[in-house]
């Protein structure tokens, strides 16, 4: 039995007049970098900031919403996922507009990699580390994504939100809480950003940016099903040595492998399910822990309900 159409035939009258396209039972391995997961009951992916607000003042909240970028970082667990998923897309989300000589104002649906285009078009400096990283502004924002040295929230200089009540918002860079791998604000819905780099000559940006992609391709799995980072770097180390001193390069648990190229990108080797993949990050969790006395934190996001009988407990060992 699926819930989708039994989800929007309840809500009904609520849902008419919405310019964006509805999904009943979304197929969630079709959206995620993975191809794993099971159904979210709908998914709804607004035509623009407007529609995206109507559909929050029409959704009551006690039916459940979960916000999903391109994927690229995500783990949907196979039981699916109860309510709305909202995804925005690059229609109505997806344009960046360069306001000054340093700054560029970008929707959340944009690529990263397209940031670090527009970047260089204008010769602004400070987004070619957006080269490498392989989502969306959305989850760059979330997580303060970062690669080679900079972080997005060295970028940032505003963001425009909607919260549940479809109400926007506009937050400050110190308004966002930023740390390492984390942002603050919980319960709202990033729509655009404001980022603001230097003048730099456009020959020293594209030398950056090739020096990003050539880094890339050479020690990352790029052309594999992966969700990229799998676990945050502990500090004073990082966790692909730790994984590696664990022996846990190339581990496999089903159709889930830790990478033999670097072993703290998970890949779906091609037969993976949502269980396969989180049961493999768990028991490198463990081992880790057990070899040295560190336990590794998930960068990857994991969401929605297990299958019965094929959950995943979380390791909670403590410290040695």
């Amino acid at each position: 039995m699926t819930r989708g159409p039994e989800l929007l035939e309840k809500l009904g009258d609520r849902l008419k007049g919405l310019r964006g396209r509805i999904t009943p039972d979304a197929e969630m391995d079709k959206i995620t970098w993975f191809r794993a997961g099971g159904l979210a009951d709908a998914l709804f992916q607004p035509a623009d900031e407007e529609d995206l607000s109507a559909f929050l003042k029409a959704v009551p909240e006690e039916v459940p919403l979960t916000i999903v970028g391109v994927g690229s970082n995500l783990l949907v667990r196979d039981g699916g996922i109860e309510g709305f998923v909202v995804r925005l897309s690059a229609k109505g989300f997806g344009e960046a507009e360069v306001v000054s000589a340093t700054q560029i104002r970008a929707g959340t649906a944009l690529p990263d990699k397209r940031v670090a285009a527009v970047a260089l078009e204008a010769g602004i400096g400070g987004f070619h580390f957006y080269h490498g990283i392989p989502g969306a502004v959305g989850g760059a924002l979330r997580m303060n994504a970062g690669a080679n040295g900079v972080e997005t929230r060295e970028r940032v200089v505003e963001v425009r939100a909607l919260d549940r009540q479809g109400n926007a918002h506009v937050l400050s860079n110190a308004d966002m809480g930023y740390a390492y791998r984390h942002s603050a604000p919980t319960g709202l819905i990033f729509t655009s950003a404001l980022f603001e780099g230097y003048p730099e000559d456009k020959a020293a940006i594209k030398e950056a940016m090739d020096a990003v992609q050539h880094h890339r391709e050479t020690v990352q799995p790029i052309r594999e099903k992966t969700g990229g980072s799998t676990f945050k770097n502990p500090e004073g180390t990082s966790a692909w040595k730790e994984i590696d001193k664990a022996g846990c390069r190339g581990l496999m648990v089903g159709g889930a492998q830790m990478s033999p190229m670097h072993c703290n990108f998970m890949i779906n080797t091609g037969t993976a399910t949502g269980y396969d993949l989180e049961n493999l990050g768990e028991t490198v969790r463990e081992r880790v822990l057990e070899h040295s006395g560190i336990r590794l934190h998930w960068e990857i996001k994991r969401i929605g309900n297990f299958r019965p009988g094929r959950e995943v407990q979380e390791f909670q060992g403590q410290l040695l």
